[in-house]
């Protein structure tokens, strides 16, 4: 499914507390961000519907977590400064894989367009004693 970029727009801009770094993308990169949070739900939930409401609030996180200074760490960059203007120190390198992104809200809004279902970000997986 291709998405609108107004459509996200106007979506982001009702619906989302955190919309500058969405705002100031320019149209090819909100282009990428839909396509990425769209691809990134298709191969986590092949089975599920996935509402557009649910991939624009995962953009507006894409957007955040892709700006150009959280972009310097996902580089590795651990600190810079601007002289006389601001220094940024990162706590840890922010490199993760696109799900980590996925806020809580667009789950629920999986689960509501599928029948109510409960999906979570917590992970669970096995240990060794």
């Amino acid at each position: 499914m291709v998405f609108s970029i107004p459509n996200a727009d106007s979506y982001i801009e009702q619906n989302v507390i955190d919309i500058e770094d969405w705002q100031d993308a320019d149209p090819a990169k909100k282009q990428r961000i839909l396509n990425v949070a769209s691809q990134t739900f298709s191969s986590k939930y092949p089975k599920l519907v996935i509402p557009e409401s649910a991939v624009y609030e995962f953009a507006a996180v894409l957007a955040s977590a892709y700006n150009d200074t959280n972009r310097l760490n996902n580089q590795g960059v651990a600190s810079f400064s601007i002289t006389g203007v601001a220094s940024f120190n990162f706590k840890d390198t922010q490199s993760r894989e696109l799900v980590a992104f996925i806020p809580q809200r667009s789950l629920d809004l999986i689960g509501l367009a599928n029948g109510g279902i409960k999906l979570g970000t917590r992970r669970v997986g096995r240990s060794v004693r």
